[in-house]
């Protein structure tokens, strides 16, 4: 059963430390500092039984305004909320910024705690209860119970205790199966067992002797042990409060901040884009290029907002812009981060992740923020497989494998492949490589063959008595690059549609014929006759081509090229060529000698031939080249078949 953690909020000395230990029986406050200054500094935690058998984690936050980093961390997760107001002093300044925090964090329900209730008269009590109401209006707590209490006697933890019982059964909540993330809140050694984690899982399960990932840094460790509360576990999931020891990592290689998941589950950037909301109550716009504390789970990083439609949005506006971080984080779309000012530090935006490793997106002209503005709309909609295409859209040639899609958006196994099924199915999603499942949007893979197209017409312009192209030729033409897997790809895809040939290691147009002039088919005609008359003594390649001397050397060449592709003429080594017909007559009176002698030596040769070293030696090597005869120290036998 999934566990619910429910956290605390509020200004500093109004009494959560002591609800909570009269609610549960534990004192949140271990540190020294804190029993000596009698203020909360650190995150605290409890468990707690409801009557129903439901298990809550409490979350014990600081309430002093200069711990609010830790408050951030702590309300990172949590279910519900009890929010604590002390009855002698009202709202005051962490009250406000507590609220504003769990809104923008997007919790959404929980109840509301008026404490040292013996403090103060009934009638005092009562305008205080009405000045909540107000203040908690149009609000996710505008409906929750207001419940006054004394946590020294108890008096009112029993109607603290019905209303969360009703809570608990009215949240929405759904067994995670996917990865596990933790996000880390601390980091300790303890004296033989080595180093250990806390902090409340976000999604998922994990069992002991599992691999856990820490991100960004990207370092993995394995699972030793796990306690929930104090009590050993085998597995945890989402909601549970733990602590986790760990083998094959030392302390100093993990730090409070670290979302520690299942491996390979997340990615780590420095830009991240986001629906930000800036608070109403915010004395100030914020402007684009906003120095910032970004607050992302229990991790504070320095960063800046780069505003993708505006300038600056105005206190209560929100708008798409892109968050750019001094360090790398990691997080999946839809989490939830605070944004405060960089000095002095108050809370002052907020919103939620829309896709975790972006490019740096361009604002200056005006169809770089259009286009920035409709991938940012898919983003924060809710059509999971438009999402999904727009991310493969984004990562252009390169694509992704099916699990940096999984870990850019989220979703992940069965719920996965089902999206993928019918963009796939149609086209919409291409396959590039079946063995890592990499993939494409059609939308590139089209521009892919248009450029394929366009280098194979300009090649067969500029070079009409070429057959084709060779592949590498092709994938260097292409631009922007192409790796040659996709070529390959796309080529085959081109082929079965019959708008390409491949013929011997080329790839031509189909509607690509070589078409000779006149001129150009007479000296086709010249060729080949002057080369199959020479017969066995034909004259070199350089020879040949002054017999034509009133033709461009660079003409005649290309017309050898192409009886060469169109097998007229064979070639024996750079500058001697023979015609295949007599090529071939030669070759069959050879493989007759060798199987009636067995073998044959130059001299042999030559007597059988009637022609000099000249030609002989050229001819042996060739026959050796293509395997038809294997030489054994002067002598040629016919190869094995």
């Amino acid at each position: 059963m999934r566990a619910i953690i429910l956290g605390t909020a509020g200004h500093v000395d109004h009494g959560k430390t002591s609800f909570i230990r009269s609610l549960s029986g534990v004192d949140c406050d271990r540190l020294k500092e804190e029993k000596e200054r009698g203020i909360t500094i650190e995150l605290g935690f409890a468990g707690f039984d409801l009557p129903d058998g439901r298990r809550l984690g409490i979350v014990d936050v600081p309430g002093h305004e200069k711990f609010v980093r830790n408050m951030v961390a702590g309300a990172a997760g949590m279910d519900l909320v009890a929010f604590i107001v002390a009855a002698d002093e009202g709202i005051m300044p962490q009250t406000v910024e507590h609220f504003d925090i769990c809104r923008l964090l997007g919790v959404r329900d929980g109840i509301i705690v008026l404490t040292k209730k013996d403090l103060v008269e009934p009638e005092w009590l009562e305008m205080v209860e009405e000045e909540l109401r107000e203040f908690f209006a149009d609000s996710f707590l505008a409906e929750a119970p207001i419940l006054a209490v004394n946590s020294v006697t108890g008096e009112g933890m029993d109607a603290v205790r019905a209303a969360l019982v009703a809570k608990v059964a009215a949240l929405p909540l759904q067994e995670e199966f996917g990865p596990f993330r933790l996000p880390v809140d601390r980091v300790f050694t303890m004296k033989g067992f080595g180093t250990v984690i806390t902090g409340t899982a976000l999604s998922g399960r994990i069992e002991t002797g599992a691999d856990l990932t820490f991100y960004p840094g990207g370092l993995t460790a394995k699972i030793r042990g796990m306690q929930v509360h104090g009590q050993e576990q085998k597995l945890i999931e989402a909601g549970h409060r733990t602590a986790i020891n760990l083998q094959g990592i030392e302390k100093e290689e993990i730090n409070r901040g670290d979302m520690a998941a299942t491996p390979g589950t997340m990615v780590a950037s420095a830009i991240f884009d986001i629906e930000v909301q800036v608070l109403a109550s915010a004395a100030k716009p914020l402007k684009h290029r906003s120095q910032v504390r970004v607050h992302m789970g229990t991790r504070e990083i320095t960063g800046r907002v780069s505003l993708l439609q505006a300038e600056a949005l105005a206190p209560g506006e929100q708008g798409f812009a892109q968050l750019i971080l001094q360090h790398r984080a990691s997080a999946w779309p839809g989490d939830r981060f605070v944004l405060r000012s960089y000095s002095p530090a108050h809370t002052i935006a907020g919103g939620r992740l829309l896709s975790v490793a972006p490019r740096k997106r361009k604002r200056l002209a005006e169809a770089d923020r259009i286009k920035a503005e409709q991938a940012l709309t898919v983003y924060a909609g809710e059509e999971q497989e438009a999402i999904l295409l727009q991310l493969l859209e984004e990562s252009g040639l390169q694509g992704l494998d099916i699990n940096q899609l999984a870990a850019r958006s989220g979703i992940f196994g069965k719920r996965m492949q089902r999206l993928l099924q019918h963009p796939v199915s149609t086209g919409a999603v291409v396959v590039v490589e079946s063995d890592t499942q990499r993939m494409l949007a059609a939308s590139v893979t089209s521009r892919v063959q248009e450029r394929i197209l366009t280098a194979l017409a300009a090649f067969h312009q500029a070079n009409p008595l070429k057959n084709g192209m060779g592949r590498e030729e092709l994938r260097s033409q292409i631009r922007p690059a192409v790796d040659a897997r996709l070529l390959v790809h796309q080529v085959g895809v081109l082929a079965k549609r019959g708008e390409v040939v491949l013929e011997a290691g080329e790839v031509r147009l189909t509607s690509h014929a070589v078409q000779l002039q006149v001129d150009e088919a007479a000296m086709e005609q010249k060729l080949e006759t002057l080369y199959r008359e020479a017969g066995l003594i034909p004259p070199n390649l350089k020879d040949a081509v002054a017999l034509f001397a009133d033709i461009p050397e660079k003409q005649t060449l290309k017309m050898v090229d192409l009886l060469i592709t169109k097998g007229t003429l064979v070639r024996v080594n750079d500058s001697l060529l023979f015609h295949s017909q007599i090529l071939a007559e030669m070759q069959e009176r050879l493989v007759a000698v060798l199987r009636e002698k067995g073998e044959i030596d130059t001299p042999a040769f030559k007597d059988l031939t009637g022609l000099t070293r000249k030609f002989s030696i050229p001819l042996l090597e060739y026959f050796d080249r293509i395997k038809l005869t294997l030489r054994i120290d002067d002598r040629r036998v016919l190869r094995k078949e």
